[in-house]
């Protein structure tokens, strides 16, 4: 059974699997700690199957994906095609994207036509400040335009991060990477891209506001954060000029959806912009009416 869209409550854009059915981790002990450390929770690494049991109970849908950070961190990457795989097994809960590292070149852009065409990706994810990379570097323009190309938006990290956090050098993570006026450029010279900036972009939340409002073909996910941290000016512009850019994301597993739902419903968001918040606004991003048979 695929996503019945009438049906859900909810689609969270922002959902990381940490470990494979085989039992790998997607990052190392130390990274992962750090995180855990930095959003106050216990380490838990569900596996995609786990993943689509707890959102199946809460009648929500999830966008999977790791983070391919191998040639930075030296740690192996999870297979992009058993996620998919795994995820196909439950279709109406689970849209995978992939990973790919920028650094991979040519395989990396033939890897993410593959992953489209023959696995059922829907997307990828990039972590500029773990992978290392500024976006708007032209080096990695054909991969954003074979992005274009497939009709699947790219979904990238923003701000703060809590991998590597508190560790010394943190762990020699750059958040410059980060900066969202580098996706600025991104989404100029690719306007048929949908770009998904990820979290509260702290501290460059008014830039990040700026590219979202200015560039058509670009949204912000609320993940990462409880929505009781949320910048206040990104509150205002959820609730007015962007009530249409911004979209429900938890940053599963460090932040659960109950607890960012719960937080969220505090805020003074008025009725009729909460739905496309929770629902509506993914959709369109994401492509999902656009997919259905």
């Amino acid at each position: 059974m695929d996503l019945d869209l009438g049906a859900l409550v909810a689609i969270d854009v922002h959902v990381h699997v940490e470990q494979d059915l085989h039992g790998h981790l997607s990052m190392d002990d130390e990274l992962l700690a750090a995180a855990a450390e930095y959003f106050k929770g216990e380490p838990y690494h569900p596996t995609v199957p786990q993943i689509a049991a707890d959102y199946r109970s809460k009648g929500m849908a999830a966008v999977v994906f790791t983070v391919d950070s191998e040639l930075t961190t030296g740690h192996p990457a999870l297979s992009n095609e058993e996620i998919a795989e795994s995820a196909a097994q439950h279709p109406d809960v689970l849209i995978p994207f992939g990973s790919i590292d920028p650094a991979r070149g040519t395989a990396g852009i033939r890897a993410a036509r593959r992953l489209v065409e023959q696995h059922g990706i829907r997307g990828f994810k990039f972590h500029p400040s773990i992978q290392a990379f500024e976006p708007n570097d032209r080096r990695h323009h054909p991969l954003w335009a074979e992005l274009e190309s497939l009709g699947v938006p790219a979904l990238f990290h923003t701000g703060q991060t809590g991998i590597g956090s508190g560790l010394p050098g943190g762990r020699g993570i750059k958040l410059r990477y980060s900066d969202p006026m580098l996706l600025d450029d991104v989404a100029a010279d690719f306007p048929g891209l949908t770009i998904i900036m990820a979290h509260p972009s702290v501290p460059w939340q008014d830039a990040a506001i700026a590219v979202a409002q200015h560039k058509a073909n670009v949204y912000i996910d609320l993940s990462g954060w409880s929505p009781r941290y949320f910048p206040p000016q990104l509150v205002r512009a959820a609730n007015t000029f962007l009530k249409q850019k911004v979209l429900f994301g938890s940053d599963y597993p460090l932040i659960r959806p109950e607890r960012w739902v719960r937080d969220f419903e505090q805020l003074e968001i008025r009725d009729e912009v909460k739905p496309l918040i929770m629902k509506e606004n993914a959709i369109r991003a994401l492509g999902l009416r656009r997919a259905a048979p």
